[in-house]
């Protein structure tokens, strides 16, 4: 099992800047620890997850980190021109010394899709093509790829990756052409922090299936440790309730909640479809240092391959950075 970190740029309280650089100094910090990976999202055009542009956050994080992989989870590859995107990951393959993993995601918030001009019934089918255009541009010169973009195949691009073979993945909540797409390929999943572990084996499976191997499988998860189980939910309940009710309100233009501690409560009456926050708790890696592990081992049971990508939970960047210190010092020696 490869151990990451899962970034998001969540900003609940002083400056954009402070919670931009919090995110990367926890990026500093899995480095130090010897975390395998590093995660960026993508969110456009919301106050709360201010992560526009991974690229610019992943540059910061080669220059600043020795050894861990930095990935996107994803690039929301229906708002980029392929050639333009493959030259950007190319770039990061050599300002990282080789470190990069390219995630890829659909997208679909109803902003994004207005501002980027997008069919939102598009957007899946635009990520496979995207997607598979960017993996021969950067993988493969001699691409047999015959989409729209199949004119790309010959375009000499410069530079070219310093990995021999860059890894792809790609975003799912177990959507059987996703996964057929992928397990094609031979690209990974990206599997969101709600995503059931029946859900994940029902992937896994399908995938199976289809390539005659299991994929690679992204697995995002709240995480909070504490001294109980209580604790830890009194800790992580609000941020993650503040990041379900930011999330609706981005995805339907409602303007974006202001943060209040104190009145967090507040959210839990003003839920909506989108996401549902009590999934991101049901599977959670929260409570105790022994629940944690043993949370951590019933995945483990399930599911091959997996890279675990923890988001610390806290909407206090100290509280967020102990609890790495602590993963390191008493979970992940037994799992």
């Amino acid at each position: 099992m490869k151990i990451g970190l899962f970034c998001l740029t969540e900003h609940f309280e002083g400056s954009v800047r402070e919670s931009i650089m919090e995110q990367l100094r926890l990026v500093e910090l899995a480095d130090k620890l010897g975390f395998d990976e590093a995660w960026f999202g993508e969110h456009h055009f919301n106050g709360f997850s201010v992560i526009p542009d991974p690229s610019v956050m992943i540059t910061y994080a080669a220059a600043k980190t020795d050894s861990i992989r930095l990935g996107t989870a994803g690039f929301l590859a229906p708002f980029y021109h392929p050639v333009r995107l493959a030259e950007s990951i190319s770039v990061l393959d050599h300002l990282s010394n080789g470190r990069i993993n390219a995630g890829f995601a659909k997208g679909g918030f109803a902003p994004d899709n207005k501002h980027f001009n997008r069919d939102p019934d598009s957007l899946r089918n635009a990520m496979f093509e995207i997607a598979e255009a960017v993996d021969g541009l950067l993988n493969s010169q001699n691409s047999s790829y015959a989409g729209t973009y199949a004119s790309f195949n010959n375009v000499n691009l410069h530079p070219k990756p310093l990995q021999r073979h860059i890894p792809f993945y790609v975003a799912t909540f177990a959507n059987p052409s996703t996964v057929h797409f992928a397990a094609q390929r031979g690209y990974g999943l990206l599997m969101s922090q709600g995503a059931t572990i029946k859900e994940c084996k029902e992937a896994q499976d399908l995938y199976r299936a289809i390539a005659g191997f299991d994929p690679e499988i992204v697995l995002m998860r709240v995480y909070c440790v504490a001294q109980n189980h209580e604790d830890a939910y009194r800790i992580a309940r609000p941020s993650i309730d503040h990041f379900v009710k930011s999330m609706r309100a981005a995805s339907s233009e409602i303007p974006p909640p202001k943060w209040n501690r104190e009145k967090y409560d507040a959210i839990l009456s003003e839920r909506e479809a989108f996401f549902d926050g009590q999934k991101f708790f049901d599977n959670a890696i929260i409570g105790t240092p022994s629940q944690c592990i043993e949370a951590i081992q019933a995945i483990k049971r399930e599911l091959s391959n997996i890279h675990l990508a923890l988001k610390p939970s806290s909407n206090d960047f100290n509280q967020n950075y102990e609890m790495l210190v602590e993963f390191n010092a008493k979970i992940r020696q037994h799992i």
